[in-house]
């Protein structure tokens, strides 16, 4: 499930930035439209999300203030455009302190500055799914 805002950011994609920037700075949560009412009903939560401004972006930590994951197992992924997670897992870690949040996935879903928006395709990704899979199976290997 994605995230929508209660006010969508702006199409265009240098304002977005700017904003996002902004909100990073003061530490803005922008309100969220999506509301998951059934939280209660899993026991593990995938928490996917790009890397923004080297940072998990807003949305995603309005989400996670929102939501009390209290005793639930965490488990973060994120795309980036080249530089990596940033500080993205750990604010997971810092946001869900009394979850289980267990190793991170990250892959480069484009690279931002050479304008290559979107990677996974071809064997970009057959080699994307065979790392998700190992990423799992450690995973799961090592939590069980």
């Amino acid at each position: 499930m994605g995230l929508e805002l209660k006010t969508p950011y702006p199409a265009d994609y240098h304002a977005m930035v700017a904003q996002v920037v902004k909100e990073n700075e003061a530490g803005y949560l922008p309100p969220l439209k999506t509301t998951i009412d059934s939280m209660g009903n899993y026991d593990v939560v995938f928490v996917g999300f790009p890397t923004w401004d080297m940072q998990m972006p807003p949305p995603m930590k309005s989400f996670l203030h929102q939501h009390d994951l209290r005793g639930k197992i965490v488990i973060p992924f994120n795309t980036n455009a080249g530089y990596g997670v940033g500080s993205g897992f750990e604010t997971v870690k810092e946001l869900c302190p009394n979850s289980k949040v267990l190793e991170g996935f990250s892959i480069v879903g484009g690279i931002e500055r050479d304008r290559v928006l979107f990677v996974m395709k071809g064997r970009k990704a057959e080699d994307a799914e065979v790392e998700v899979k190992k990423w799992l199976k450690r995973i799961f290997e090592t939590n069980n």
